[in-house]
């Protein structure tokens, strides 16, 4: 099985390109979604770390927010917690599919949490900052602050973009997109 690792900037179309390779994807963003809604081990966790802060079942977003913007350190107890789940979803994720040629890791801190593996193909997808801006703007959810104190823990966007075999530049078009994945598929068979 090969394993793709998607990297780039927030708002870069990371889980665009991702989901237009047409195999199976691991999309951490939507992991973490389904553990703030559904996990209530999760929720009791994240309760007692941060009282003040997460106290209601299922979790909202906006508190999550709050969270993050009220304390710096606070983004750290909520890491702790969700990154172990998160890494146990995409081993289940990986297990259930083994017989494919091919998996998509969507994952926004594969490097920083040290998720990759070396075989790994790394493609970064680069995108034009002000594309970036106005994607992000559109987000329901939109609060500068906190892309701001999520880029803080990233690592360089140079390193990753050296760390990457492939780079996609994204447009945001279906056509040129698909053309990049065509021309790295055929690099990596």
């Amino acid at each position: 099985m090969i394993r793709i690792g998607i990297l780039g900037d927030i708002g870069s179309g990371k889980s665009f390109v991702a989901n237009s390779f047409g195999y199976p994807v691991f999309n951490a963003d939507n992991e973490v979604g389904k553990l703030y809604k559904k996990d209530r081990k999760i929720f009791f966790k994240l309760n007692k770390a941060l009282p003040k802060y997460i106290t209601q079942f299922p979790i909202k977003k906006q508190e999550v927010t709050r969270t993050i913007l009220a304390n710096k350190n606070n983004l750290k107890k909520i890491i702790k917690i969700i990154h172990p789940e998160i890494r146990k979803k995409m081993n289940i994720f990986i297990k259930k599919n083994k017989k494919k040629k091919i998996v998509i890791l969507d994952i926004p801190l594969l490097l920083e949490n040290k998720i990759n593996k070396k075989k790994d193909i790394l493609i970064f997808v680069e995108s034009k900052k002000i594309q970036i801006l106005n994607r992000l703007k559109k987000r329901k959810n939109f609060d500068y602050k906190i892309i701001n104190k999520f880029r803080k823990i990233q690592l360089p966007l140079d390193y990753k973009k050296k760390k990457s075999k492939f780079i996609i530049k994204n447009n945001f078009t279906n056509r040129f997109i698909k053309k990049q994945i065509k021309y790295i598929l055929k690099r990596i068979h």
